[in-house]
């Protein structure tokens, strides 16, 4: 089953795809959120072009594990996206993805100006992965 996963961000949206079998991530692209949440052409040119089975979204839970005003933006956002879609939706803790990114492009010698947007998509393509490994049977 192929997975289409979303790091929703105020202004970005990253987004990350599994291949068909559902064991591994990629990174995909960068678009403005709101061209994802406006559903707009070039976010349909990726569902017609990947024909994902179900969305993953990022929840940006706090550090205790509670969803705060930020969780509550990326839920609304998310459902609506998913509905627009006609796909089913599940949500992934995306507490340290971005993070991790940043560590993974600074790892390959870019510096904070080259990294804005790759960000975005390596952070969803990490959420994705760990989602897709503990969803493994």
């Amino acid at each position: 089953m192929r997975v289409l996963a979303l790091d929703i961000g105020q202004v970005r949206c990253g987004i990350a795809i599994s291949d068909p079998a559902g064991n591994i991530a990629t990174p995909l692209c960068v678009l403005p959120m709101n061209e994802v949440e406006g559903h707009a052409a070039p976010f349909k040119r990726i569902l017609q072009d990947w024909e994902p089975e179900l969305i993953v979204s990022g929840m940006p839970y706090t550090m205790s594990h509670q969803q705060g005003p930020q969780a509550q933006r990326v839920r609304a956002i998310a459902e609506k996206v998913a509905a627009n879609c006609g796909l089913p939706l599940e949500f992934c803790d995306e507490r340290f993805s971005s993070k991790d990114a940043k560590r993974i492009l600074r790892e390959q010698g870019m510096r904070e100006s080259e990294m804005r947007g790759k960000v975005d998509m390596i952070a969803a393509s990490l959420m994705l992965q760990s989602w897709l490994d503990s969803h493994k049977q």
